[in-house]
């Protein structure tokens, strides 16, 4: 983990908050690339994501935006009510589980929030001089994160912005726009699960193929347990010979570490992929939105956190 200082806390828009973060020990951030994200430890001790802002191969600032969601789990409200600047906190280096590819012509779609890995991508691609278009829909202008950032930008004019509180002809129509992609463009998409899941079924209905259509979730949809509910089964971890039942009501994660089995955790939520162990045996009952259709129809591997069985045990590389 990095030490890094909160050197300014702006507000980016209504319920958004953008915190600048800099290294304390004056020195250079690790380079990262449009898409990337950072672990932040908040200061109630939760772990969360959050997609930066700017990306580089020498950066002397990180910057991150955060939504105060009200319905969530209390990482966004402790981000909003505790840090203030002059703060320290720790971060992970900078992962990136979204990329850009480097061919292809982009069609970025960000919704709300997920504004944020795809305002670095513009700002890559635009600096790579390379042709794209960015679709941006908030639910009213003043919702509309690093709106004036982008109306400034030399790329304002591949730029639209949509807004749920106008006119229904000035709406998205994501499968209008899909459709009059290229076929060499690639779509990328980020925001709240219900928006990326409109973008991407617009993407199907248009004919794109799935090599085409790439996103990332902030936070994983709310899962829905099998009519059975949420039955117990057990884990058995081939390389140390140990058996870890798994109750009901506890995660996998918890299970293990309960029977002192470290493992990596992050978001908790099937959203990272920092838990995702490989399944040598059993039927896992797949309830992240990291991993891939073809990963979850393998079934070589399922998400600890939030993943459960559907066979009386999985047998676990571990």
């Amino acid at each position: 983990m990095l030490a890094v200082r909160v050197c300014e806390v702006r507000h980016a828009a209504l319920d958004v908050l953008s915190f600048v973060l800099a290294p304390v020990d004056g020195g250079p951030l690790p380079a990262c690339t449009a898409g990337a994200h950072i672990d932040v430890a908040l200061p109630n001790g939760m772990l969360r994501q959050y997609s930066l802002c700017q990306t580089g191969p020498a950066l002397r600032l990180y910057e991150i935006a955060v939504l105060h969601d009200r319905d969530g789990r209390g990482g966004s409200a402790c981000a909003h009510r505790d840090i203030r600047p002059g703060d320290t906190l720790m971060i992970s280096p900078p992962r990136n589980l979204f990329p850009l590819l480097p061919t292809g012509r982009p069609v970025l779609f960000a919704g709300g929030i997920g504004i944020t890995p795809i305002l670095a991508m513009a700002e890559a691609l635009h600096a790579a001089g390379r042709d794209f278009e960015l679709h941006y829909c908030s639910r009213s202008p003043e919702r509309a994160a690093y709106r004036d950032t982008l109306a400034r930008s030399a790329y304002a004019p591949q730029l639209r912005l949509y807004h749920d509180s106008a006119p229904e002809a000035g709406r998205l129509d994501a499968e209008a726009v899909l459709r009059r992609a290229g076929a060499d463009a690639h779509l990328y998409v980020c925001g709240p699960a219900g928006f990326i899941s409109h973008v991407c079924s617009a993407a199907r209905q248009a004919g794109w193929d799935e090599g085409r259509v790439h996103f990332e979730h902030f936070a994983a949809p709310a899962a829905v347990a099998p009519p059975g509910g949420n039955g117990s089964f057990e884990l058995l971890l081939a390389r140390r010979g140990l058996r870890v039942p798994v109750a009901a009501e506890q995660t996998a994660a918890e299970a293990l570490l309960a029977a002192g089995v470290d493992i990596s955790l992050s978001c908790e939520q099937g959203v990272c992929g920092a838990c995702v162990l490989p399944v040598l045996d059993g039927l896992p009952d797949h309830r992240d939105v990291f991993l891939s259709p073809a990963e979850r129809e393998a079934n070589r591997c399922f998400t600890p956190c939030c993943s459960r069985a559907l066979s009386p045990s999985l047998t676990i590389d571990l």
